[in-house]
């Protein structure tokens, strides 16, 4: 059996934009993509609200730094078949990056950290697919606007300074802004039209890397 482990942020771990809670698990991108997959693979979501590529957050009393805490998550799954990563929407916000090559440069490292980790067994480490999150759009509420505004901009380039990154680093690339939108709720978040459309449109992605 196929291992894929999901790694991102809220719009993994399924955020309701009028924070009313979690999407059902069948509305999940991570859940989706099982569904199309079949039973031959498992797929593994390790999503976390406020989770950026390599930067800290003081505020939280969960450790965000996705620098810091993916090597655990890789030790704790493996052996994995294939690793995707959705980040770079928190690292947005002005108070932590607020800019698009900053996330680049976050995403950069943690390709490097799903290949350096030290894996046992002498198992080879897995390959990578990075997704770019949807642009952040005009929020609706107060509080998000103020953290994200001057991100929105930026955001609209996330897609094409990760597409360099996977050339760089030999990795596929994906760009869930091509078939989702954030909520225009809060301008950050996906509704579970939304989150199930990047589910779908990663399967056949996924297949190919994994050669089903």
């Amino acid at each position: 059996m196929k291992t894929v482990l999901c790694y991102g942020d809220s719009l993994t771990w399924g955020y309701i934009p009028d924070g009313s809670g979690r999407h059902a698990l069948k509305d999940r991108w991570p859940q989706v993509l099982q569904a199309e997959l079949g039973t031959h693979v498992h797929v593994i979501a390790d999503g976390l609200n406020g989770r950026t590529t390599a930067y800290d957050d003081h505020l939280s009393g969960f450790e965000r730094n996705a620098a810091k805490t993916l090597t655990t998550a890789l030790g704790t799954h493996f052996p994995l078949d294939l690793v995707i990563i959705m980040l770079g929407t928190n690292d947005m916000k002005h108070v932590l990056c607020g800019n698009a090559l900053g996330a680049k440069r976050g995403m950069q490292r943690l390709i490097e950290i799903v290949r350096t980790a030290p894996y046992q067994f002498e198992i080879a480490p897995p390959a990578v697919l990075i997704m770019s999150p949807p642009p952040l759009g005009e929020s609706g509420g107060e509080e998000f606007r103020l953290i994200f505004e001057e991100g929105i901009g930026q955001s609209r380039l996330l897609a094409g300074f990760y597409r360099d990154a996977a050339l760089q680093s030999d990795c596929a690339f994906f760009d869930a802004g091509s078939v989702a939108a954030t909520s225009s709720v809060d301008g950050v978040h996906l509704d579970a039209e939304n989150t199930r459309a990047i589910g779908k449109a990663i399967a056949p992605i996924v297949r190919d890397i994994l050669e089903l």
